[in-house]
């Protein structure tokens, strides 16, 4: 019988689902899917590898097997605070891929093919080409007088109070409603674009504008899309003032990623903004380690691990 099922492939980011919330409950394995077991002893099944990433929320315990089946499937394991803010994450650190790795550090190692990178960042971001003759950090400057206009426009549109980007994960309380809608909103954004990151084989500490970060490279690509998405929908609940914002703007993220194909464009917007450098990408090892799940012909998807 087994002779006539398909092989098992893993499902490509672009067609899974963005993120998923987890709050006190136990995330484990059944029956080679995970299952969330709530305090009632309720039991939730999460299709084995249909979710890009899991949110786990403060509550929430986590077996040993299901951290391995996530490593395995490629789903990331994201812990936050119970308003949205990000904490850790774990499950396939440091990239996947060896070739994408070393690709990835020559670029931003060299201070030519980096600048290109930038250049190429800069472009994608607002639209047009950035000023000649400019170098990373007066880029980096020009770049974030723009975002805190367009910060100041954006609020303005929709009738919200805006006097920075400013909070405080120790007293998160005390932040405006804004601020706190744009957290929990570049939260969600953030988890996905390093699952993607990851997915793809890239590193997410490799940064080009963003550096010395665990995160700097996911920073550096989720501000290519963090205006045409979550910004406008963070401000837009902020301005209705509900009580439990946090909530309605994960909930307006999901949908928001689902209606704008975020996730079939972020891997090939990464390959086009590294292309920028010029340089051709190392051949694959040998010895290079196949994916967890067979997969004897590529599906074509940057997005597996093949």
């Amino acid at each position: 019988m087994a002779d006539f099922l398909p092989p098992l492939k893993p499902i490509p980011i672009k067609e899974r689902l963005s993120v998923l919330y987890i709050e006190y409950g136990h995330l484990d394995v059944l029956d080679g899917a995970f299952v969330v077991v709530d305090k009632n002893g309720v039991r939730t099944h999460i299709p084995v590898g249909g979710v890009v990433c899991l949110m786990l929320e403060p509550g929430t315990r986590v077996s040993h097997a299901a951290c391995a089946l996530a490593a395995r499937v490629g789903t990331l394991l994201v812990w936050i605070g119970e308003a949205g803010v990000r904490l850790y994450s774990a499950g396939q650190p440091g990239g996947a891929r060896a070739d994408r790795l070393l690709y990835q550090a020559k670029l931003a190692l060299d201070d030519e093919l980096r600048l290109k990178i930038v250049r190429k960042m800069y472009a994608l971001r607002f639209g047009e080409e950035p000023p000649q003759r400019r170098s990373v950090e007066q880029l980096r400057g020009i770049e974030g007088a723009r975002v805190r206009e367009m910060y100041k426009r954006v609020a303005a549109q929709v009738g919200v109070q805006w006097q920075a980007r400013n909070y405080d994960v120790e007293d998160w309380g005390q932040g405006d409603i804004a601020n706190r809608c744009l957290s929990a909103a570049t939260a969600c954004l953030y988890g996905i674009t390093e699952a993607a990151v990851l997915a793809a084989g890239y590193a997410p500490a490799i940064g080009f504008i963003h550096t010395g970060k665990p995160l700097s490279f996911v920073y550096d690509v989720a501000d290519i899309y963090k205006f045409e998405t979550v910004v406008p929908l963070a401000f837009h609940i902020a301005a209705k003032n509900p009580v439990n914002a946090e909530q309605q703007v994960r909930l307006a993220c999901r949908d928001s990623f689902r209606s704008t194909k975020l996730l079939e464009r972020i891997i090939p917007g990464i390959e086009e903004m590294l292309a920028a450098g010029e340089i051709p990408r190392p051949a694959s090892f040998e010895e290079q380690v196949p994916p967890a799940i067979p997969n004897e012909e590529s599906l074509g998807d940057a997005g597996h691990r093949t």
